[in-house]
């Protein structure tokens, strides 16, 4: 169709999962039938690529040391979340895996559950594969949870109001974050920065706070005359006293995308 319509215009295609194809196997690979998953490609893919990249590479600048020297925890949390492990510049591994549904809790996905579980609850709800499927991307989660809400200012003025179905989904979110910084600062070894982005990432100071709160034996310690009331700013929100730096960054897919378009058309070597 554009091709038609713009006959001498470059057509780039940017996929959203490019930036977590340096997974190593041991991250990457599920552990079904060998032959099955090279058959059908079922691997650990990723998601939000563009805005893990855009995000690691800005703070690799505000870092000021060499990019392979650097280990950063990206958390893209909005309506969907996923979290990565950036070493040297490089995905080493992240949450969301084959599709988006896996890793943490979302708006209304459930993130990682025991898979006998979904067989479980398929079998007594009477589903059928697609429409377990269809439970367990839009029904479930921070909506399943409360019951109400998809939306995270409405699960946390619920949870402020005394609802504990919300304060549920608000401990659930900031515990698994907070378990997947520690697992992904044991795969590389240690860990300089935390980054917050995505609409709850960049627009919720209590989740961060939730997340950085007894971190201490990580070296993460919050600002929090700093972290109060920041929404969608770029900020260094630990203290100073803090070793493992923590920075809000708000993503620009679309920057990266025009970036990418322009590299890969050879177009700026010409300007």
């Amino acid at each position: 169709g554009c091709t038609a319509v713009m006959p001498n215009v470059p057509q780039v295609l940017v996929f959203d999962t490019a930036f977590h194809q340096t997974m190593p196997e041991k991250a990457c690979t599920y552990p079904l039938p060998f032959e099955i998953c090279e058959k059908y490609h079922i691997r650990r893919y990723g998601f939000h690529g563009t805005s893990h990249k855009f995000v690691s590479r800005e703070m690799i600048k505000l870092l000021g040391k060499p990019a392979e020297e650097t280990k950063i925890v990206t958390c893209h949390i909005g309506n969907g979340a996923s979290m990565a492990a950036v070493k040297g510049g490089k995905v080493i591994d992240t949450t969301m895996g084959f599709t988006p549904l896996d890793g943490i809790i979302m708006g209304t996905r459930s993130g990682s559950v025991d898979p006998s579980a979904v067989e479980f609850v398929q079998n007594k709800l009477g589903f059928t594969p697609a429409q377990m499927s269809d439970y367990l991307n839009k029904k479930s989660g921070f909506l399943g949870l409360s019951g109400q809400f998809s939306d995270n200012r409405d699960i946390t003025s619920a949870a402020q109001h005394g609802d504990k179905r919300s304060q549920l989904v608000t401990d659930m979110l900031t515990y698994e974050i907070k378990k997947y910084i520690g697992s992904y600062t044991a795969a590389m070894n240690g860990l300089d920065v935390v980054i917050f982005t995505g609409g709850i990432g960049e627009n919720a100071p209590e989740v961060r706070k939730g997340v950085c709160e007894n971190m201490e034996y990580l070296g993460i310690k919050l600002d929090n005359s700093v972290n109060d009331g920041l929404k969608g700013k770029l900020a260094k929100i630990s203290a100073p006293d803090s070793k493992v730096e923590v920075w809000v960054i708000p993503t620009n897919e679309e920057l990266l995308i025009a970036r990418d378009t322009l590299e890969i058309t050879g177009l700026d070597k010409n300007a």
